[in-house]
């Protein structure tokens, strides 16, 4: 039987583009494992893996009018925000860069003999190697930041573990560009091209995940596809770390202060965020608590208004398209939900913003509207209007784990005053990252990031985004009673590659 062939589709039109490739088989996928777990030795000089992080992100620059077309033209995300998004990928690289020069990732602990110690401690020296192959399953929205040259790929590679990369359907021919300047990228510090195997097609994945070289998997996408997955993970001979962003809501609670005090601001604020990108940001508010009453509706009109001025818009594929209409549609559909501006079908290959009002009280039990605490992907939000505490505290304790969850205060309440501190308290279970009077569309890549959250937000409780990233493709390991001189350089006593450590105790710089 033939290879499927893997096309480039414009979602603008819905038609085919190019061939760009065909889906690998069996055979290829175990190619490109063994080319990846062959290509480990030429990454474990931090110099030089440092030097190549630096390197791929001057090459994706100078690529940059080539990859930003043709990224275009897959997605319809328009040159603005992909040049956006490709300059913070190129950050994001040389960041990573950065943490491995530093060393301070490795956790290096040293600890001498103490036989005064209860019980007594032998010579021990700790730190972290790099699992080994990683499988990176791109994702649809994010093009560059989430895909073949984005945070599971950059901090994958800091760690020292080759990558093999599933391309996402959406954008095949920019992964195969992206991938070539990965690879120049690499060959310039002598570093094997299979260090970045990249594979097309649903059954590549599958393999993937079962290869018994591949030591860990790094996913965003999807609920179904994600716990699939998961599970297959978990299922191998040997299971390996799944670290997977799957869905999630954001949940966001407007006080009955905070509207009464800026019901207009909070309104074209929510506006702004939920349709950023189409709606296709995986941390779009998608279920936003707000009063009853005047404040309330207030905000409500704002945000109707604002909405209500927002073009049509192209979401990356037809098939996505085709799901939010459908899923708008069953949503507003249920009893006492309304539709201030009606979200769905913009035109044949477009859809159109919109919102989704329902009582609190619907959402605060089990029943029909449970579809109304589901993530639906594109420009749409539900906005629950509660009576009282009782019925916020109903539906935040029904709400499956998230990436974020954002409370909207007065001034009053962010001073300390009134509930402001309880209601954080309350949404913190709920998210890795938690927002007072801001919008969750934005990750920033920073050391203090997190994005991640409890199931089914992610997987595992690592971030995909900031510095600690790296630290999902690594291991400790502690050497004991070993000699110094069959020790790694890293951690011998006398610090010869001058790494961050805790030596006796003591942290030293």
């Amino acid at each position: 039987m033939a290879a499927a062939p893997v096309w480039s589709v414009d979602p603008r039109t819905g038609k085919q583009r190019e061939q760009v490739a065909v889906e690998a088989t069996a055979q290829e996928v175990d190619a490109a494992v063994r080319a990846a777990h062959a290509a480990r030795d030429a990454l474990a000089d931090r110099t030089v893996r440092a030097a190549f992080l630096r390197t791929a992100a001057d090459e994706l620059k100078a690529a940059e009018a080539t990859l930003v077309e043709a990224a275009d033209a897959e997605t319809a995300l328009g040159p603005v925000r992909l040049t956006g998004e490709l300059a913070r990928t190129c950050y994001q690289l040389r960041a990573f860069a950065d943490i491995v020069d530093e060393g301070a990732f490795l956790d290096v602990v040293i600890n001498h003999p103490d036989d005064t110690a209860t019980p007594p401690v032998p010579d021990l020296r700790r730190y972290k190697v790099p699992l080994g192959v990683v499988a990176v399953y791109s994702a649809s929205n994010f093009p560059f930041a989430f895909s073949v040259p984005g945070g599971d790929t950059a901090s994958a590679l800091a760690a020292g573990c080759p990558v093999v990369v599933k391309a996402h359907p959406d954008h095949p021919a920019l992964s195969e560009l992206v991938a070539k300047v990965l690879r120049r990228a690499a060959a310039r510090h002598g570093i094997p091209e299979g260090v970045l195997g990249l594979v097309h097609g649903f059954e590549a994945g599958i393999e993937l995940i079962k290869h018994p070289l591949v030591a860990a998997a790094g996913f965003t996408g999807s609920v179904r596809g994600g716990r699939a997955l998961f599970d297959a993970a978990a299922a191998r001979p040997v299971p390996i770390p799944f670290h997977g962003e799957l869905g999630s809501l954001n949940p966001v609670v407007v006080t009955e202060a905070a509207a009464t005090e800026r019901a207009e601001a909070i309104g074209a604020g929510l506006a702004g965020s939920m349709t950023l990108g189409v709606g296709q940001f995986c941390v779009k508010p998608g279920l936003v608590l707000v009063p009853s009453g005047a404040a309330g509706d207030g905000l409500v009109k704002s945000l109707a208004d604002a909405v209500g001025d927002t073009d049509a818009g192209v979401l990356l594929d037809h098939r996505m398209r085709d799901n939010f209409v459908a899923g708008v549609a069953e949503r507003a559909a249920l009893p006492d939900v309304e539709a201030p501006v009606t979200p769905g079908a913009g035109g044949e290959h477009t859809v159109s913003a919109g919102f989704l009002t329902v009582p609190a009280s619907r959402l605060a039990a089990e029943g029909e509207h449970d579809l109304l605490l589901e993530e639906c992907f594109g420009p749409v939000t539900v906005v629950a209007r509660y009576e009282d505490e009782t019925e916020v505290r109903g539906v935040l304790s029904r709400l499956p784990g998230n990436l974020t969850a954002t409370v909207q205060l007065s001034a009053e309440e962010a001073a300390g005053q009134g509930r402001g501190a309880e209601l954080l308290a309350e949404v913190t279970p709920l998210a890795g990252r938690v927002l007072v009077n801001g919008w969750p569309t934005g990750v920033a890549v920073a050391p203090a990031q997190h994005h991640g959250g409890p199931y089914p937000a992610t997987t595992s409780t690592s971030t995909s985004v900031g510095g600690t990233a790296i630290e999902r493709w690594l291991r400790p390991v502690a050497y004991q009673g070993t000699p110094e001189a069959l020790l790694p350089p890293e951690l011998r006593d006398d610090n010869p590659l001058g790494l961050p450590r805790r030596f006796n105790g003591v942290l030293e710089r």
